[in-house]
C-alpha cells in the first residue's frame, strides 16, 4: 500500500468512517509467513539508547535488519557508527515512506513511549509484526485501541518486557501461581515514583535533521528545548515516569512481574488506594482474591526488577534473572540465573522471532504488555487523585468515578489522532 493511501485510510478510520483496509496477505494464516530457514526481515523505528542496546548486544541471528528509521535524521548517522563498517542499512527519518519501499515481516517500535501506540497500529495496519518496548502505553484507552488492532489484523506483538522469557524468572513465577509458598496475602515492590510536569522554558532552535512536530506526535507543539528532547522519559506529556525508579521504567518491569506471578495477566487490580499524601505517596493495591500489592519498598538497584511474595508457607523474592527463596526446597531444579548483560534479552527475542513463524502468542503479547502497563497509569491516577479508587478490570473504568474517568486517556493534537479499531 503506498505511503498516501495507507494515511488516507487511516485518517479516514481515525473519523469514524467505514472505509475498508487493504491488508497484505501474510496477515491472514500461513502465507507470506516466514519459513522455519528463513531469516526475518526487520526494521527498527527509533534509534536511542534502548535501540542501541539491541543491534549492538542481543542475539539478532535469526533476522535480516534492511532498514532503521528516525524522526532525527541524526540519529540514523551515528548508530550506523557503532555497527559493524559493513552494516548497509537504507535509513530513513518517515516510517511510512519505510514500510512503502521495503519488505519487511516486523518492526521493533523503540521511539518515546508519547509516540509507541500510534507507530504499533500504523506497523500493524501495514501487515507487520511487531516488538514494542516497555512501557508499551501511554494511556489505558490507547493501551485498549492497540490490543484491538493487533487483534483485528491478527498479528504479533512482543511487550519488551524481558524477564517474561528468563527461564528462571518464568520458573519463580510458576512456583507462586502454583501455591508453592500458599496462598500469597502480600506483595511487596519499590515506592516507584511518578512523572513529573513540564514547567515552560525558553524555545531553542531545533536541531538540524529533526522533525519536531513528528517527535511531539500527540502532545502539544511545545517550543523546542534539549530537557524535552532528551529527557522526555521523566515528564508527565511523554511518559507515566520512566526513570529509572519511576513507575513505567523500572516499575514496568516489577508490576509486570508481579500480575505474571499472580497470574492476572488477563486483569488487575480492583482497588488503589494511597497511603501517605504527597505526589510520590506509597499506594497499595488490592486484588480481587484479597492479594495486597504494596508500594513501600526501599530502593535497591535491580532487585527493584521483581518483587517480594509473602504467603502463609514461605516467600519468594524474584529478581532479575534470579529469585530468592523460604524454604530453600524451592530452589531445587531451578534454571540457571540469567546473568545481566548482552544477552539477557536473547530469549525473549527467540520467543518473538518464533512465535512470527508460528502464529502463536509470544510470551509478553500485546494483551499483557497492556494490563501490565494498565497497573502503572493506574498508580499514577491515584496519586495524582489523592483518595482510593475502586477499578472494574472487565470494563477498563472506574466505579461510579467520572472525575477518575477523565484521566483513562488524553486529548491527542490534530493529525495524531489513533485510527478507530471497530
Amino acid at each position: 500500500m503506498k505511503r498516501r493511501e495507507f494515511l488516507r485510510k487511516s485518517s479516514m478510520a481515525a473519523a469514524g468512517l467505514a472505509m475498508p483496509m487493504v491488508i497484505p496477505s501474510r496477515v491472514f494464516g500461513q502465507a507470506g509467513r516466514p519459513g522455519a530457514n528463513d531469516r526475518i526481515a526487520v526494521a527498527f523505528i527509533g534509534l536511542g539508547g534502548r535501540a542501541t542496546w539491541i543491534l549492538q548486544y542481543d542475539d539478532l541471528s535469526q533476522a535480516e535488519i534492511v532498514a532503521v528509521c528516525d524522526c532525527f535524521r541524526p540519529r540514523c548517522d551515528a548508530i550506523a557508527k557503532v555497527m559493524p563498517k559493513d552494516t548497509k542499512w537504507n535509513k530513513y527519518t518517515d516510517y511510512f515512506e519505510m514500510f512503502d519501499k521495503e519488505k519487511l515481516d516486523a518492526v521493533f517500535v523503540e521511539t518515546t513511549t508519547h509516540a509507541r501506540v500510534l507507530t504499533c497500529i500504523h506497523a500493524v495496519q501495514a501487515g507487520l509484526d511487531v516488538y514494542g518496548e516497555k512501557p508499551l502505553t501511554l494511556t489505558v484507552a490507547e493501551g485498549r485501541a492497540l490490543v484491538n488492532a493487533v487483534r483485528k489484523h491478527k498479528r504479533v506483538l512482543q511487550t519488551g518486557t524481558q524477564q517474561r522469557s528468563m527461564p528462571i524468572n518464568r520458573h519463580a513465577s510458576q512456583l507462586v501461581r502454583e501455591g508453592a509458598i500458599g496462598k500469597v496475602h502480600t506483595v511487596v515492590v519499590c515506592n516507584f515514583e511518578g512523572p513529573k510536569y513540564w514547567t515552560p522554558k525558553p524555545g531553542q532552535p531545533v536541531p538540524e535533521g529533526l522533525n519536531w512536530d513528528r517527535w511531539c506526535n500527540q502532545t502539544e507543539l511545545r517550543p523546542y528545548h534539549p530537557d524535552l528532547h532528551y529527557g522526555w522519559a521523566q515528564w508527565w506529556d511523554y511518559d507515566g515516569g520512566g526513570q529509572s525508579w519511576g513507575v513505567s521504567g523500572w516499575g514496568t518491569h516489577s508490576l509486570d512481574q508481579v500480575q505474571c506471578a499472580l497470574g492476572t495477566d488477563d486483569t488487575g487490580p480492583v482497588e488503589i488506594r494511597p497511603e501517605e499524601k504527597g505526589e510520590n505517596c506509597k499506594v497499595t493495591l488490592r486484588y480481587a482474591n484479597g492479594t495486597l500489592v504494596k508500594l513501600e519498598g526501599a530502593r535497591r538497584q535491580h532487585e527493584d526488577l521483581g518483587a517480594i511474595f509473602i504467603g502463609d508457607k514461605g516467600k519468594i523474592e524474584i529478581l532479575r534473572g534470579d529469585y530468592i527463596a523460604e524454604p530453600k526446597e524451592l530452589r531445587d531444579n531451578a534454571p540457571d540465573p540469567t546473568p545481566e548483560g548482552p544477552h539477557e534479552n536473547d530469549p525473549h527475542l527467540r520467543n518473538f522471532f518464533e512465535c512470527i513463524r508460528t502464529r502463536q502468542l509470544p510470551n509478553a503479547d500485546v494483551e499483557i504488555g497492556h494490563r501490565s502497563t494498565t497497573v502503572c497509569h493506574l498508580i499514577n491516577i491515584c496519586r495524582e487523585l489523592g483518595r482510593p479508587l475502586q477499578w472494574d478490570p472487565v470494563t477498563e473504568t472506574f466505579v461510579g468515578d467520572e472525575e477518575a474517568d477523565k484521566k483513562l486517556s488524553r486529548p491527542r493534537r490534530k493529525g495524531y489522532e489513533l485510527p478507530e479499531v471497530l
